[in-house]
């Protein structure tokens, strides 16, 4: 198996004052878009609107693929045609084309002819929308203005840093997406957590269900929540945890993820009582608070390690992306001599 570890290379929001409204419309899928999930396909077409917007009108039927009902996990082909209802969009969508996303490169991990593989920095979106005018693909897609095709692969969220994949081929692109669909990769995470997780601690098996939140600041954002096995909502997920080190009163994990799930790593973690330190949706807000004083200013979770095979030779590759400098330095202030 080959081994890459990155190391150091050179290297918005967009606010919505108004609304306009827009009319029920019919796209088309093109070849750059064959394979692609729907919710996907959407967000991509649907630049500004809001990501629990686009998942409403999927979940109610309002979409329409070739004037059936589909699903968000629908896989789109060339040709199909897609029904999309009256949706708000914002009005400066208009003027944030004209102003393209800023040409950016990333640290690259790995690249050649078929994929590239990047350490994405933490506050930076993978794609735009949701409010966020661009992300990771736009900007590289601007750095880029010769490559013929660049699509994501995976997503991570917002605040996760660390090992992103970029197609640089529709062959490549699919032959990446069944492997993550069929759970042949390796996806490991570091984890700081709360507390002490006991080491015997190793497997974290409950479904999970995603929902809108309801009344209050948070009201409209997604969240997931653990549900009882027999709950018809839930979705199994599998989480697996090696204690890497303690470090005072917390714990560095190494989580493999072996369903991928929204927020799954943050809400397993939760669930068991030591929630991701600086996590501002599952986590401790009064801990969170004091750990911004101490520096910590985003939550601890970097996608560190990413095993898969070469979409051309299937030659086995295993990526790592360094801990960032701030979650290092934060992590080294706590250490105490002895490794678990």
């Amino acid at each position: 198996m080959k081994r890459i570890i990155g190391g150091e290379t050179p290297s918005a929001k967009a606010g919505v004052k108004g609304m306009q409204a827009a009319t029920a419309k019919s796209l088309q899928v093109g070849e750059e878009s064959a394979g692609q999930r729907l919710d996907n396909f959407l967000l991509r077409e649907l630049k500004g609107v809001p990501k629990t917007h686009v998942y409403r009108i999927i979940r109610s039927g309002e979409v329409r693929v070739n004037k059936g009902r589909a699903a968000a996990d629908t896989r789109v082909e060339v040709g199909d045609v897609v029904r999309v209802p009256p949706v708000r969009l914002p009005e400066r969508v208009e003027d944030a084309a004209a102003r393209p996303a800023p040409a950016r490169e990333f640290p690259v991990l790995l690249e050649d002819d078929h994929l590239l593989a990047v350490d994405k920095p933490a506050g930076v979106a993978v794609h735009g929308g949701s409010g966020v005018s661009f992300g990771v693909i736009e900007q590289l897609r601007q750095a880029r203005p010769g490559a013929k095709f660049l699509e994501l692969v995976h997503r991570l969220d917002r605040e996760t840093s660390g090992v992103l994949l970029v197609a640089k081929r529709r062959s490549a692109l699919t032959g990446l997406q069944e492997q993550f669909r069929g759970r042949e990769t390796g996806k490991t995470y570091l984890a700081l957590v709360n507390g002490a997780w006991p080491a015997q601690k190793k497997v974290i098996d409950l479904p999970l269900h995603k929902f809108l939140a309801g009344d209050g600041e948070a009201a409209g954002e997604r969240r997931v929540r653990v549900v009882g096995k027999d709950d018809p909502e839930g979705m199994r997920s599998i989480t697996l945890v090696k204690v890497a080190r303690r470090l005072g009163a917390f714990t560095l994990l190494e989580v493999t993820i072996k369903t991928g799930r929204t927020h799954q790593i943050r809400v397993h973690l939760a669930s068991q009582g030591h929630p991701i330190a600086g996590d501002d949706k599952y986590g401790d807000f009064e801990l969170n608070k004091s750990l911004q004083r101490q520096g910590l200013k985003r939550m601890f979770l970097h996608a560190w390690r990413l095993q898969f095979r070469h979409p051309a030779t299937a030659e086995p590759l295993a990526l790592e992306a360094p801990l960032p400098a701030d979650l290092r330095q934060f992590a080294e202030r706590h250490a105490q001599p002895t490794t678990v």
